[in-house]
């Protein structure tokens, strides 16, 4: 049993044969039905220029959800602000506090969350590519809502309609920040397994205590594909893995089939690859993901995790989501 809270991360994966408005469909079923379950947070991913990801606009899609749902947190994991003012971020999550008090999160990166020419077009000058800017952009988006430095410009909605700021990471640079800032941690396990720990370490070891927190508070997102037995649930997995391998190669697809992912001639190298991809993860039967996700949290202390499931078809990414909830609280 795992004693923490339990969340929910979503890309609204576009499944081959289907439509963008059929995978943000089904990711606002999936809401509602973990709400249901009793996951504390869900949380949907800034991404662009990628043919299996419907979740570009997060806000917008943030708006919909928490109007779909009536208890559990909503947020993003995470808005890419070099992508975008600061000032637009204050005002889109400012609306979004206002509309739904104390139930929002806005969870920031500095990744372009795309490839370079997409990210170009986004933050249109090179100069922007590099995100050096991003705590000067941080500090000034929190100050948008804190109103701690006099400002000539305020945000509006945003002053004083603060969503819960966290920080996203997948390497070092962002568990410092967040450390240093004393905010809430979120760190990319699902694709960055083997700096889960230095980072963790590097938050903890510079956290100062702050208007937000006391003390650390890390989560952590890992892929979790439950089923009924281990060999269904890498089936399931498959075709993630398989979205993964093709975005690497530059050439992006939407969500292929299960039967297409097992289908698919893999090379050695590819399949190296795709262990390395599971390689941390909880993939496999309640008990299988149990064992996985209780040595994930008792290596990382974790105060939560946020568990993401790309898996073809809404059916079994509810079903993994609900096997999982029961295997980890139920003793």
């Amino acid at each position: 049993m795992i004693d923490v809270p339990l969340s929910v991360l979503d890309v609204a994966p576009v499944a081959a044969g289907a439509s963008s408005g059929d995978a943000l469909r089904a990711t606002t079923d999936l809401a509602r039905a973990v709400e249901r379950m009793g996951y504390h947070r869900f949380w949907v991913a800034e991404h662009h220029n990628m043919p299996a990801i419907a979740s570009s606009a997060p806000a917008v899609l943030i708006a919909h959800l928490a109007a779909a749902t009536s208890t559990m947190r909503v947020g993003s994991g995470g808005v890419m602000l070099p992508n975008h003012a600061p000032l637009v971020v204050a005002e889109q999550f400012g609306t979004l506090a206002a509309l739904h008090p104390g139930r929002i999160d806005l969870g920031i990166g500095r990744a372009p969350g795309t490839d370079q020419a997409t990210a170009l077009a986004l933050r249109r000058t090179m100069e922007g590519l590099s995100a050096e800017q991003f705590p000067q952009e941080l500090a000034e988006l929190i100050n948008m809502f804190t109103g701690d430095q006099p400002r000539r410009i305020v945000a509006t909605p945003g002053l004083g309609e603060e969503p819960a700021v966290w920080l996203l990471g997948s390497s070092g640079f962002s568990a410092q920040l967040a450390g240093i800032l004393g905010l809430p941690f979120a760190f990319a396990h699902h694709f960055s397994a083997a700096n889960t720990l230095p980072a963790l370490a590097l938050y903890r070891e510079n956290f100062r205590p702050s208007r937000w927190l006391d003390e650390p508070y890390a989560m952590v997102a890992v892929a979790t594909v439950c089923a009924d037995t281990d060999e269904r649930a890498q089936w399931l997995a498959r075709p993630s893995a398989l979205s993964f391998l093709r975005l690497r190669q530059g050439r992006p697809q939407a969500l292929a089939t299960p039967e297409e992912a097992a289908a698919y001639p893999y090379t050695e190298m590819e399949r190296e690859f795709m262990a390395e991809r599971w390689d941390g993860q909880a993939i496999g039967s309640p008990q299988t993901v149990r064992r996985a996700l209780e040595d994930l949290q008792a290596k990382t202390h974790a105060n939560e995790l946020m568990l993401t499931a790309l898996v073809y078809g809404v059916e079994d990414r509810i079903r993994s989501f609900e096997l999982a909830r029961k295997a980890l609280t139920e003793s």
